[in-house]
């Protein structure tokens, strides 16, 4: 018994002095990193590193350098952070211990952040402080009181006018209240329209950005255009009476002989239908016409005041039996289509009257007068 004794309390004796071994030579002293923080109130030695609020290592050392504090921090080496982490103090509460969270956590792709990285201090950040939020609600009494904004009275005044105004205009500030909260919502409703019409905006200024040489050129234009109309402002505003005076004078005119101008204008409708089915006939015309005119000129004799031409209607009344009812009927069957007319000149034409001209009575070579009562000469 005594012996077993002996050798069981040298055996636990190394026993603890391997495992110390093993825990300050063997284990896994992890990753550091070194942040440096404009101050570190609350921050001490053996303090939480967190990730998303999750320990994950502690500060090994709060170290002054003069214009800011050097925090040396372990965290696991299974865990990874970005290349681009920042360290950030968080107060849990107004008092008590505070963290240092390193974020943002890593999400697999891009570079890690390597061991013994140093954070500058445009990548830390800490907490607003309550004497520094004291320190600023002071300096604002100090810049409002009696030594600052409000030394003669201003600020005072400011808040007696400000409360006369509103004085008894709670429900207006209610009814803008809701207001305000109904179009708010509204706006929540058709965010997608008011979003396409930023964009559409947008491309509208892009497009205007990418046609400044041609806007810039119709601005100048639109410019010059201005100038010349101030210049003929007087003449522009004669016009413009003269053209009031005009058309008032037009209305008036209207007014007055409106029957007339609705008896014109029904007349002129029914020439232009007679125009518009007869307008092959005027096209014939407007062919035909010019050579005629030039024809009829060049046979007028100015010395002897007579037209020099030949004329062969007594051959063709030679070999033509004269039909004035045959000519008559063509004439009028330009205008009057059924047929009647023509029958009632020729009845009228075919009844046997003295002095009449007749087909069966006198032939056409001895009624019709190829001179044309002297105006055309004729080879005898």
């Amino acid at each position: 018994m005594d012996l077993v004794r002996r050798l069981l309390v040298p055996l636990v004796v190394l026993g603890f002095v391997v495992a110390a071994a093993v825990t300050v030579l063997g284990g896994d002293p992890g990753r550091s990193v070194v942040a440096r923080f404009p101050r570190t109130v609350s921050v001490y030695e053996g303090s939480d590193v967190r990730v998303l609020g999750v320990p994950v290592g502690t500060v090994t050392r709060v170290e002054p350098t003069g214009t800011d504090v050097a925090v040396t921090m372990t965290y696991d080496s299974e865990v990874r952070l970005p290349a681009d982490a920042r360290a950030v103090i968080i107060a849990p509460s107004v008092v008590g211990d505070r963290y240092v969270q390193l974020t943002p956590a890593y999400d697999g792709s891009g570079e890690v952040l390597p061991d013994g990285a140093e954070l500058d201090v445009d990548r830390t950040a800490e907490p607003l402080e309550l004497d520094q939020i004291y320190d600023s609600l002071d300096r604002l009494n100090v810049a409002l009181g009696p030594r600052g904004a409000n030394r003669g009275g201003a600020l005072s005044d400011l808040l007696s006018v400000t409360a006369d105004n509103f004085g008894g205009q709670g429900t207006t500030f209610r009814q803008t209240i809701a207001d305000f909260s109904r179009l708010s919502e509204t706006l929540a409703g058709n965010k997608e329209e008011l979003f396409g019409s930023v964009e559409a905006l947008e491309g509208f200024l892009q497009t205007l950005a990418e046609n400044d040489q041609t806007v810039r050129q119709f601005n100048q234009s639109l410019a010059d255009v201005s100038t010349m109309l101030e210049g003929e402002r007087e003449e522009l505003v004669a016009a413009t009476r003269n053209l009031s005076v005009a058309l008032t004078a037009v209305k008036g005119f209207v007014e007055e002989n409106k029957d007339s101008l609705s008896r014109n204008i029904t007349g002129i409708n029914r020439v232009a239908k007679v125009l518009v089915r007869q307008r092959a006939a005027l096209d014939e015309i407007l062919h035909v016409a010019p050579a005629t005119l030039n024809n009829l000129a060049m046979t007028y004799n100015p010395q002897a005041g007579t037209l020099d031409t030949r004329s062969n209607f007594g051959e063709s009344v030679n070999q033509l039996e004269f039909d004035p009812a045959a000519m008559l009927c063509g004439f009028v069957s330009q205008v009057e289509r059924s047929g009647q007319a023509c029958s009632t000149i020729t009845r009228l034409l075919d009844r046997p009257r003295p002095g009449a001209l007749q087909r069966d009575v006198l032939p056409a070579q001895d009624v019709f007068d190829p001179t044309l009562g002297g105006l055309v000469e004729v080879e005898r």
